[in-house]
């Protein structure tokens, strides 16, 4: 498990247990790289794991010697694709929460089904988009399983991993991607939010 990797888990999730951390990078030796950060004093290790400032400017590092070896015309390609769905995206999840302008309390099944039936089209750009930059950046091949498997849960009826916070829901794994992105094309989150690309 790379260094960039751990911290980048540890960075988009600000802060989540050892157990958390080993789950969302689906790898149960995620621990051994996190001893070694902390003995690096890039990370706090205890109940929950966070970067330390020394391990957001190593991952800072990280990332801009990563993106030297990439091809920034193709990622920015997947960054404007990402871009073009993202408002689809939003617009589901605000339709979702609210109905008519109130709280949805989610017993209208008929409305409920129109709004998920959307999610469909807006997963198959997804998962084409994380196959285009994962050509780049390999890492990122995990987040179409992370969006499969939310989005299998969500058509069983577990509606909570559509929105539901500190869980690897489909807008949770949303987010982290649209982060990596972000990152990938060498942008901050506040210059694409002035671009009007904010989640």
């Amino acid at each position: 498990m790379s260094e960039l990797t751990v911290l980048q888990a540890v960075r988009l999730k600000g802060r989540l247990s050892p157990a958390d951390l080993a789950a969302t990078l689906d790898d149960a030796d995620a621990s051994k790289t996190v001893e070694q950060l902390t003995a690096d004093g890039l990370v706090v290790d205890g109940p929950t794991l966070r970067l330390t400032p020394k391990g957001r400017e190593r991952l800072t590092a990280l990332l801009a010697e990563e993106r030297k070896s990439l091809d920034t015309a193709a990622l920015k390609a997947s960054y404007d694709e990402f871009h073009s769905i993202n408002p689809h995206f939003k617009a589901l999840v605000t339709d979702w929460q609210l109905k008519a302008g109130q709280p949805n309390t989610h017993d209208d099944t008929d409305y409920d089904a129109a709004v998920l039936a959307r999610l469909d089209g807006v997963h198959r750009r997804a998962l084409t988009i994380v196959a285009a930059a994962a050509t780049q950046l390999p890492r990122l091949s995990g987040y179409s399983a992370k969006l499969q498997t939310a989005l299998d849960k969500v058509k069983a009826g577990e509606i909570a991993w559509l929105t539901r916070p500190l869980i690897d829901s489909y807008h949770t794994v949303w987010f982290e991607l649209h982060e990596e992105l972000i990152l990938a094309v060498g942008l901050t989150r506040a210059q694409a939010a002035k671009s009007g690309d904010a989640q």
